[in-house]
């Protein structure tokens, strides 16, 4: 079974960049589809990004499409959310996904996803 753990977030200023991580361990990530929800207060999960197994395939939410980057680094069983540009619309606790995957797909409902992270809070400030 594969353990995620979250690091990264904080409190940042609109404009500002954050870089998440979600580090693996029990099993290697090249198995896995990755991907990235956000919850804020009050409003349901959201999709925000995703990763194939072996990054060859993305997937974003339109809206963040231009100003958030998923990634992994295999050989480090890490999966990375680079956000930039922040809004104080991004504010919300960001979770990592994984998804065991025998090919190059991306996945972006929750409900497709095994395991995740603890959570982290995001807040940026207008």
């Amino acid at each position: 079974q594969i353990q995620l753990v979250q690091s990264g977030g904080g409190l940042v200023q609109a404009g500002g960049s954050l870089r998440l991580s979600c580090a693996a361990s029990g099993r290697t990530i090249s198995d896995y589809a990755m991907g990235w929800f956000r919850q804020a207060p009050g409003k349901e999960r959201e999709f925000v990004a995703a990763i194939s197994r072996g990054g060859a395939r993305t997937a974003y939410l339109d809206s963040m499409k231009d100003r958030f980057i998923i990634s992994r680094d295999n050989a480090k069983n890490t999966v990375y959310l680079q956000m930039n540009s922040l809004k104080p619309e991004d504010t919300a606790v960001y979770y990592c996904a994984a998804v065991l995957s025998g090919s190059g797909t991306t996945y972006r409902a929750g409900y497709e996803y095994d395991y995740w992270g603890q959570g982290t809070q995001v807040t940026v400030s207008s």
